[in-house]
């Protein structure tokens, strides 16, 4: 469910007066990740790689009360439900954008990535969930890549997690993750206790 909030009564008061006016309200964090763990479970599973990775961007998000909050047109709305969003490449050659609903539970979730993503590419159609706060992602495997900067437009202040191509070595597999979240939305301390959450998760798996 999606509702208004008065931006006075959460903890968002002084960020939210400060920042939704900004023209360039936007943070990114780079952190780089240990994902040796994540690669040995894909393979181990079954499961592609960025599908365990978004099941663990949603599970740390989800730890995190302000990822709930999301700023727009000058007003904070509050969700108590989260999606993942996911850019898939369709059968024409082009690009299309689904949301997944989240769940705790890893097969529920990477089952629905599997199905809504498959649907997306093959009917070349994008699919959203309006009232799921959405966190999106966006994968560049094609190359590696140090860090990514978004583009900012008012027409999605939603947190975005973005990453290239995993680089293996001989001990660890890292993955430099880059992490853009609205001003008002979270400060600083949030998005780095998301990235040490994330990390947390991927281990963890």
């Amino acid at each position: 469910m999606k509702i208004e909030v008065n931006p006075q009564d959460t903890t968002r008061a002084e960020a939210f007066e400060m920042w939704i006016t900004s023209p360039m309200p936007m943070v990114t964090l780079t952190k780089t990740f240990d994902v040796s763990n994540l690669l040995k479970a894909s393979k181990k599973l079954g499961i592609k790689f960025n599908a365990l990775l978004c099941w663990c961007i949603g599970k740390a998000a989800t730890q995190i009360e302000e990822f709930y909050l999301l700023p727009d047109k000058g007003k904070l709305y509050k969700f108590d439900i989260m999606a993942i969003n996911v850019i898939v490449h369709n059968c024409k050659g082009g690009i299309n954008s689904c949301d997944i609903p989240f769940s705790a539970d890893i097969t529920t979730f990477t089952e629905a990535y599997q199905t809504i993503t498959a649907q997306a590419s093959k009917a070349c159609r994008s699919s959203f969930l309006d009232d799921y706060m959405i966190v999106g992602t966006s994968a560049m495997i094609q190359t590696e890549l140090d860090c990514i900067v978004n583009q900012y437009t008012d027409k999605f202040n939603n947190p975005m997690v973005m990453w290239g191509k995993y680089r293996k070595g001989w001990f660890k597999t890292t993955l430099p993750i880059s992490f853009q979240f609205h001003h008002s939305q979270m400060d600083g301390g949030h998005g780095a206790m998301f990235l040490e959450l994330l990390q947390k998760e991927i281990k963890g798996l």
